[in-house]
């Protein structure tokens, strides 16, 4: 095994660097986990995931883990209704979708991203993980690196893997391809406690996901198993739109004066979205990776995840590439035999190259089409449904 002995850092504790250290310690490497956090419970996780058949799922049943997944994951959470801008329901899939289970190819089981990160953390060595180290910066030290961190503290590694997600610092060590803004903003919100605080919401909702989309606009939603109702507000607008829009996206009034404005001919009950101050606002233009981008493989680093190829969150992709990565860096560098760690690198890269860009490409035709004038009837052909249904007024 070429990486026998060998010490390997993997910056990041997402689920995808989470993922490959856990399938390296089971072939007894040593890896080290440098995670900027303070601590396993200091930072509140992101939205609720769903895993596929070939690959988040895959991951998890490489890493033995599956039984453990069973356990947190959140049945009915994967079905999801359409609705119109007046909150009429015209596909739910509670009541037209046929049960699924685990080995079906289409069944994408939810899991909440706090669960699935705790279950990986929780099957790895003890004191694997070192918390509150943020990188940053790394210099070549013989034939390895060493890696500093913000907090003053520093090591070394034979091996670097980045994992640090879409703003990745170490993404610029292996290549300096720019990411490229899609034409999409997002204006995404967290109401705590849905149920008392936006109680017709979280019952339209049912548990799952939602999407209301009508004339090149889209709400979309996702619940939380604690109670939270995930929404994002989509739109297509110039790169600096959120700059130059004169709002104070910080401020829950100065949003909610733009939204009636926005949407002022949709239902007056998607006002609930901000009538409380139970919640959280945060713009996100979305970006993306060229689909086409290729770099040369270097003897003692590479990059996974969103660092490798950011893609906007319209296809639910992004985890689980990082999690098939996470599969095929260790199958490189456990199970396939080459001389040379950079040869296993090169090997896995040109995988990850050609699978991620069906997902990129997959996810910008997602996006585009939430996006365009006919966007209700590009989602019900998503769902399998030849013609829109009827829209009442």
């Amino acid at each position: 095994m070429i990486v026998e002995n060998k010490k390997i850092a993997v910056i990041g504790g997402g689920p995808g660097g989470l993922t490959v250290a856990r399938l390296l310690q089971k072939e007894g490497i040593e890896v080290k986990v440098y995670e900027r956090d303070a601590d396993q419970n200091s930072r509140q996780q992101g939205s609720t995931l769903d895993l596929h058949y070939g690959t988040g799922l895959k991951a998890l049943e490489t890493a033995g883990l599956m039984d453990e997944f069973k356990k947190y994951y959140r049945p009915g959470a994967n079905k999801a209704v359409v609705v119109s801008s007046n909150m009429d329901i015209l596909f739910d899939e509670h009541e037209e979708k046929s049960e699924e289970g685990f080995g079906d190819e289409y069944f994408r089981p939810e899991i909440d991203r706090a669960p699935l990160r705790n279950l990986l953390i929780d099957s790895l060595t003890e004191g694997s993980i070192v918390w509150d180290s943020k990188f940053s910066e790394m210099k070549p030290s013989g034939t390895g690196w060493e890696i500093f961190f913000e907090n003053g503290t520093s090591a070394y590694a034979d091996l670097v893997v980045g994992a640090d997600g879409a703003n990745s610092k170490l993404r610029r060590y292996v290549t300096d391809i720019p990411a490229v803004y899609s034409g999409v903003t997002s204006i995404e919100g967290n109401i705590y406690n849905a149920s008392v605080n936006a109680p017709k919401l979280w019952k339209l909702v049912k548990g799952g996901s939602l999407f209301a989309l009508e004339n090149g606009r889209t709400i979309c939603f996702i619940t939380k198993g604690d109670g939270t109702l995930t929404f994002l507000i989509g739109l297509k607008r110039p790169e600096n739109w959120l700059a130059d829009s004169g709002v104070n996206w910080g401020d829950r009034v100065s949003v909610t004066a733009w939204f009636k404005k926005e949407f002022s001919d949709w239902s007056r009950d998607w006002e609930e979205l901000f009538s409380t101050d139970s919640m959280a606002i945060v713009p996100r233009p979305w970006y993306h990776f060229p689909s086409d981008q290729h770099w040369e493989a270097l003897a003692n680093l590479t990059i996974i995840g969103d660092a490798a190829h950011r893609i906007p969150a319209y296809a639910g992709e992004g985890a689980n590439q990082a999690l098939a990565d996470a599969v095929d860096l260790y199958e490189a560098l456990c199970y396939e035999e080459y001389e040379s760690i950079q040869e296993a690198i090169a090997s896995f890269e040109q995988k990850m190259f050609k699978r991620s860009a069906v997902s990129t490409e997959e996810s910008l035709r997602n996006t585009e089409g939430f996006h365009t004038e006919n966007n209700l009837q590009f989602l019900m052909n998503l769902f399998g449904r030849a013609e829109t249904p009827h829209i009442p007024k």
